[in-house]
């Protein structure tokens, strides 16, 4: 005898299969919340490595504009453009970091799809909300 298709199996059998589908369904939804977290976990990282790169330079830049004073006080034409130019730099790369690392935290902060999924879901088992009955 040939094994049922999807149209001929009672409804004994497919109430005896939700318990199993139900459990996919919850695990395939927590595999998902998991790599949308390590996404987010992964992109704060890069944009906090970002900042302490900026902060780093930052440490530069302010010695830079201490010369540039000191030199601008003393009249020395030479020197302190020199360090001026040297400081211009330094904040045109602090510039640079920074606003890569805020796309980083854009992107980090972005709200997760698994939970409005996962309530999707929940609407659908308990047969209400909006929800595709195809």
């Amino acid at each position: 005898m040939a094994a049922p298709s999807n149209d001929d199996r009672s409804l004994f059998t497919l109430v005896g299969e939700l318990p199993d589908r139900v459990s996919d369904l919850i695990r395939a939804e927590i595999d998902q919340i998991k790599a949308e977290i390590g996404y987010k976990v992964k992109h704060f990282g890069i944009g906090a490595g970002l900042i302490a790169g900026a902060a780093f330079v930052a440490i530069f830049l302010l010695g830079t504009l201490i010369a540039t004073g000191i030199l601008a006080l003393s009249l020395v034409m030479p020197g302190w453009a020199a360090a001026l130019i040297v400081s211009g730099v330094l904040l045109l790369i602090i510039a640079i970091l920074v606003g890569i690392a805020m796309l980083n935290f854009k992107r980090g902060s972005e709200p997760l799809e698994s939970i409005e999924s996962l309530r999707r879901d929940l609407d659908m088992v308990k047969g209400t909300g909006d929800y595709d009955r195809a």
